[in-house]
Order: structure tokens, then sequence, then C-alpha cells
């Protein structure tokens, strides 16, 4: 019998049970042991649901509390010294602590660096290494879980990031090479794989994804040095895991390695099978995916079964069935969903569903008769797609082809707009504002539920928002920032908001993904061709203005990043959605600025994650994303000034194509990194206007005025002070009033102290 696995299950739960236990434990309203408990029914109701879909052997330790790198480091003991007091006092807080950040109890940590996991919306912590350092097994988690599981009856295989990825996806704090830590490392890995044998454990999971990324002579020789310390070690058999793209010219490397199995992604790159099955040797299981574990789309079975039964004939019983990576990326059961239309329903599938399809994919290979009844009913779905009138429209195929290069040009160059920005305006040096979004509080979430079930009439829900944007601006008045937002109130999501009122767009009601610990988002499905039947933002950003005599910035989300966090149709090419994306947020942007709004913001933090992983790729990606961005804001006038917004990214080997996007300021996050991103826009000396982000919003902790006009002083030692804009990292939805409050506050005196200076400077 072909055997299906599974390398990795969304760990929030189909209604978001982490999320809500770790808020209510994190705000001090349930206890540890609650947590935890929640946590093991997690487990065993996800372990059960993954036999009960056909997965022969589950994963197990794929569970995390908040990242999975995050809990790689607290195993192996790679705690930087200034969290090692609380974790060794109590390793929850310190974990969190390494997490979030923490002030209180006499302790005041900033959290760690955050970034994207490869090309995905979800974010993982980077751990913070130095040389010489050492590592040490601390807790059983992997053990533990493993055991978890059997005493429920159920055979996993553990998950565990494999020894090269994790330094390599690491940061290490003195600039020198994370890779010369390795054989530090490779004790605690041996020692953790013989204690998994011991428990009884026949395989584990070794993931090893910066496997499909460029690698030099160095990278090669740790892992070739790694698995052949590893390879001497009682341990149990090794599957090598790589997904997120091809193994290119690492295939051969990665075919040689002492393992016992390969998995490699054959949705993104179904090209490689021939490569892989010409090196893979004798004795080694392969593990072939074949169903996207990063989309909601039906599996095309047919397709999948040509190459099923083609690697089955040169395999047999060595090759496994299984998603094409972690199913984390997908939402849990499409069975919840049932709000959405019998034909839209019937062209997608969740965590569940893919792996129903995988058993489905076995037992056409093992020739077991109720097969083809799944692939006909399969098939009749994927055409039902195919025909639809509702995926194609004429008049947007006509006006893409109708775009020309002028469209993506601002009438004039930056220095010229900048006169004509600065007389309209009127901003003092070192202007202050905010990313956009600011506290979602439970009564404003409440009421947005109440008007969504009809308990709250839209003229009361209208009269509601009215009186949190009203609040909102008097705040922020008060406080005394310089260019003010309406709020946002009435958005539930930075992506899901416009894609509400977008055609070609449709939303599940438990379509939930994790982006980074509980912070959970609920992706639009783009199914077809998109418009703007009407504008989307015009009406609250206007009335806001009429509240104030300050500028007040009209707040967008990109078309680079509404196609990041969506899962996107995939039967056109990427490039040409999101164009299509570009051409309805400029109609947006052209009424904002016909309402008397002079400043706009169309954020676009997703454009560094939607990089390709292979360098030689990336030219044509950034080609099209940025071309997409100025698609949006090249229409407005000089006067009107065109913000963005990109946070938890790195930026030096893109920088040429953010300095591409003309926007006239750009803030970014630098407060985590303790201003260490701003060093690409120094080194390229950067023309145009940058807010470094002073304030970090992910962590509880509240900075003061000394802290904010330290990392101002050192972004005014590299940038020219009418450059400068203060602000904090992101959006404030996640934030209370009260730490928000005093978190501006300090803000705002930060940036009168560093006016005050450089007025002084100035003077002398």
């Amino acid at each position: 019998m072909t055997t299906v696995t599974n390398l990795g299950f969304p760990r929030i739960g189909a209604k978001r049970e982490l999320k809500r236990a770790l808020e209510a434990f994190w705000a001090g309203e349930s206890s540890a042991a609650s947590l935890q408990d929640t946590a093991r029914g997690l487990r065993a109701r996800h372990w059960t649901l993954q036999r009960e879909a056909g997965v022969d052997v589950p994963p197990s330790n794929d569970f995390s509390f908040y990242d999975q790198v995050l809990d790689t480091a607290f195993l192996v003991d790679a705690i930087p010294a200034r969290y090692r007091a609380l974790a060794d006092a109590d390793p929850l807080a310190g974990y969190f602590a390494l997490a979030r950040g923490v002030q209180r109890d006499g302790y005041d940590l900033h959290a760690l660096e955050m970034t994207k996991w490869f090309d995905t919306n979800y974010h993982y912590l980077v751990p913070e290494l130095q040389a010489g350092q050492g590592f040490a097994l601390r807790g059983d988690k992997p053990l533990a879980e493993y055991r978890e599981a059997r005493a429920l009856g159920i055979e996993t295989r553990p998950v565990l990031l494999g020894p090269v990825s994790f330094l390599l996806l690491s940061k290490t704090v003195d600039g020198s090479p994370a890779l010369d830590l390795l054989d530090a490392l490779l004790p605690v890995y041996a020692e953790l794989l013989a204690g998994l044998k011991a428990a009884g454990a026949q395989w584990v999971q070794l993931d090893e994804p910066v496997l499909v990324q460029d690698l030099d002579d160095s990278a090669r020789g740790a892992f070739e040095h790694a698995y052949a310390a590893l390879s001497g070690v009682p341990r149990p058999k090794v599957l090598l895991a790589t997904y997120f793209g091809a193994l290119e010219d690492n295939l051969g490397l990665a075919a040689a390695l002492p393992v016992d199995g390969l998995h490699v992604d054959l949705v993104r790159a179904p090209e490689q099978l021939d490569a892989v099955l010409s090196v893979l040797p004798a004795d080694r299981v392969l593990s072939a995916g074949l169903v996207n574990g990063r989309n909601i789309w039906r599996t095309h079975l047919d397709n999948a079964l040509v190459l099923a039964r083609y690697a089955h004939g040169h395999l047999g019983d060595r090759l496994w069935l299984a998603p094409s990576c972690s199913l984390l990326h997908s939402p849990v059961d499409l069975a919840l969903e049932t709000r959405l239309d019998d034909e839209l329903r019937g062209w997608l599938a969740f965590s569940t569903q893919k792996l129903q399809e995988l058993r489905l994919l076995a037992d056409a290979l093992d020739a077991r008769p109720h097969a083809e009844a799944g692939l006909a009913a399969s098939r009749a779905r994927i055409e039902s797609r195919r025909q639809s009138p509702r995926v194609h429209k004429p008049a947007v195929a006509a006006r893409l082809a109708g775009l020309t290069a002028a469209d993506a040009q601002r009438h004039s160059p930056y220095p010229q707009r900048h006169l004509a920005q600065a007389g309209a305006l009127q901003l003092p040096r070192f202007p202050t504002t905010t990313i956009g979004s600011f506290p979602q509080t439970l009564d404003v979430r409440e009421a947005r539920a109440r008007n969504k079930s009809g308990k709250l009439s839209d003229a009361d829900y209208d009269a509601f928002l009215a009186t949190q944007t009203e609040h909102c601006v008097r705040v922020q008045e008060q406080i005394g920032l310089d260019v003010l937002v309406h709020g946002e109130f009435e958005r539930n999501d930075m992506v899901e908001y416009f894609g509400e009122q977008l055609d070609g767009f449709a939303f599940t009601k438990n379509g939930w993904v994790q982006s980074y610990g509980s912070r959970c988002v609920k992706p639009p499905v783009i199914f077809g061709d998109v418009t703007r039947p009407r504008p989307m933002t015009v009406r609250w950003s206007q009335y806001a203005q009429s509240l104030t005599d300050r500028p007040m910035k009209g707040m967008l989300t990109g078309p680079v990043t509404v196609l990041q966090w969506s899962f996107v149709r995939d039967d056109q090419s990427r490039a040409d959605t999101c164009r299509q994306i570009a051409l309805a947020l400029r109609d947006e942007v052209l009424d904002l600025e016909a309402a008397g709004i002079g400043v706009i913001q169309i954020d676009e933090p997703a454009i560094r994650e939607g990089l390709p992983l292979r360098r030689a790729q990336w030219r044509e990606y950034l080609d099209w994303a940025v071309e997409a961005f100025r698609i949006s804001a090249s229409g407005v006038r000089d006067a009107t000034q065109i913000h963005t917004h990109m946070c938890y990214s790195e930026f030096n080997d893109i920088i040429h194509s953010v300095a591409a996007m003309d926007a006239d300021v750009i803030s970014i996050e630098t407060s985590r990194s303790r201003m260490e991103l701003l060093d690409a826009f120094v080194r390229f000396q950067y023309p145009n206007e940058i807010g470094p982000g002073v304030y970090d919003i992910h962590s509880p902790r509240v900075p003061d005025k000394e802290e904010m006009l330290a990392l101002l002083r050192k972004a005014a030692e590299v940038l020219r002070p009418e450059q400068i804009w203060v602000n904090p990292d992101c959006g404030l939805k996640t934030r209370g009033w009260k730490e928000t409050r005093a978190a501006l506050e300090a803000l705002v005196a930060a940036a009168r102290e560093l006016r005050a200076e450089n007025a002084d400077a100035n003077a002398a």
C-alpha cells in the first residue's frame, strides 16, 4: 500500500483555539497549566484528524506556542545572556520574552528580531548567536510530544529544523560566521536523535529548506560535515525535507547525504522529478510533495497522478506521497465553511482536504476500486472552475492590455515633488506620524461582529465608527502628531478589508492561518479578475480630514501585499493578477486625492517576501512588483505625497528596487534591529524621505523618550535632517490605548528634542 505522510499541520486550531489560549495567558486571565491543557488537546485532535484523513504517519513536534525556529533555539539553549535569568527561573516566561519582549518584575527586555520565513507570510524569530558559544539540550519537547502521540496509539515522525538551516537562519551579533558553531551544535542533535530512537521513533524529519536556495562552498561543506557526523550516532531513520522550490545545483549534494529519505517539492518544481530520480540512491525513500501546502485550490489530481505513477514506476514502495511543504500555511478544514456557495466551495481544499486528496492519489496508485469515482468528482470541479463566467472579465483584460510605460511614472522627479509637497504640507523638520491603525479594542471588535451578525444596524455602526474616529483624531492632536490618520476602526484586516470591496475576491469564515505567535490572518481568496466597483476608503478619510486642520493620511494596502497575503488564483500569472489589483488601487488613490487627501500611504510590507528564493529569478519578479506599485501611485499631482511602509525585511539586496518604487516617503522597522536595517538605505544613499521606526509595536513594552531619541540620533548621524520622519515600526491595532498614548507621547517628545538639537547645531 502506498504510504501517505505529512510534513506539518496547522497549530492554531480550526477556530483559533491556540490564539485565544495564548492571549488569555499573556493577559493573566489563565494559568500555564490551562495553556498546556489547550495545547495537548489541539495536538491530540490534529493527530486524530490526520489519521482519519488517511495519513499513515503524521508529524509530531510541529506544534509550537509561538514559532518553530524559536523552539529550536530554546531547545538547543541558544538563549542570549540578557534572557537567561528569566528563562532559568521560569522557562515559559523566558520563551515568551524572547518572542515578545517583557517589561515587568524588574525585567526590561526587547524581543528577538522577526523576519519572514522564506517567501511566505509566516514570520519567524531570528536566533541570536555569537562566536564561541556553547549549546546544550534544554528540555525534551520533541521526545515528550512523540510519547504523547504514542500514548494515543498514533505513531508519528518527529520534525526538527535541521542544524545547517538553523544556523543559516540565525544572526551572529558579533559578525562571526554562524556555521563556525556547527561542531558545537552537532552533539546536541546527536543526543536528541539518540533520545528519539530510544523512545521508539522509527523516522525523524530534518527540515533543511535552505537547500532550495543559492549556497556557497562553506554551506555545502557544512551539510556534508553535519550529516556525516550524524550518520555515526544512534538515531531513527532520517527524512531530509526540502520545500518551497527546486534543489537545482544542490540536488547532488542532497542526494549524497547519508540519510534514508528525501522530500522534494513537486508543486513548485515538478520539473525536478526526472533529475531527482536519476540521482536518488537505490536504498532511499522519496517523499513526493504533490499537493500544494501553501494554497487552497483543489489539486489537479490527474496531473499529480501522472507524476506519482512515473515515480512509482521507478521506486515502487519507496515512494511516499506528501504535501509540498508543511500545511502550516493552509487553513484547517473546509468543512467549516458552510457560507460559501457550492460552486466556489467545490474549487477549494484546506489542510484536511489536501490530506484526503493524497489518500485518493495513493488509492489510485494502488488501483483501489473506489478511486476512479473520487478522481472523476475532482475532475468535474476543476472543469467547473475553468469554465465559470465568474472568473474572467473582458473589460479587465482590455484595461491591462492598454497599460503603457507612462502609467507607471510620476509627473516629475522627486526633488521637484519635494518642493511642491513642502509648500502644500508645511511640516516641521522631523515630522511625526503613525503607520495607520490605532487600537482595535474589544469594543471595536464586538461592534464589528454585532454589525455583521445583524445585531447592530448599519446606521448605529456608522455612528459608532464616527465616534471612534473622532476620538482617534483628537488624541493625535493632543499628543502633537504632525500627520494624522483616521485609525482604521472600520477595517478588520489590512488585506481582507480591501478584498471585501473588490470584485474577484471571496472570503471564508474560518480560513485562518498563522502569521506569527497569536497573530492569525484570514487571507482573501482571489478567484477571478479584479475590479473596484466603488470607492473603498474615501468616506472615512474625508470625514477624518474634516475634523482637523492637520494633514490626514489616506491608508491603502499596496498591490503586491494584497497579492502576497491572499490565496491567489493559479490559472494566470501572479504578475497579471498584481497589475489588476494595482489598477483598482490607482482609481482609489485618485479618488482620495480628489477628496482633498494630500498624503496617501500605500503599504507594501510584503514586497521583500515575494522574492524568489533563487537570485537568478529576482529581476523578473522585482520588475513587475515595482511596476505594480508605481501603477497604483503614479496618477497623482506632484504636491500629493505618496508614502509606503515595509516592515521586518532585509533590504540590502533589493534597495535599488525599493528606490525604484519612487515613493516620496518610506517607513521601515528599525527598533528591533536597533537601526541595523537602516544601513542598507545609508550605503545606497537613499534619495527620498525615510521614517526609521523607533517603537516596536509587536512588543508590550513601552519605550521612553530617551530610548527613542537614542535611535533617532543614530539615524541623524547618517541621514540628512530633511529626510527623517519619526514613526512607530508598524500599525498600532494590536496595542491598547494606554500604552499607545504613552509611547506616542514619548515619540513626539523625542522628535521635538531632536528638532531643538538640530536648530542649536545650525545656529552654532
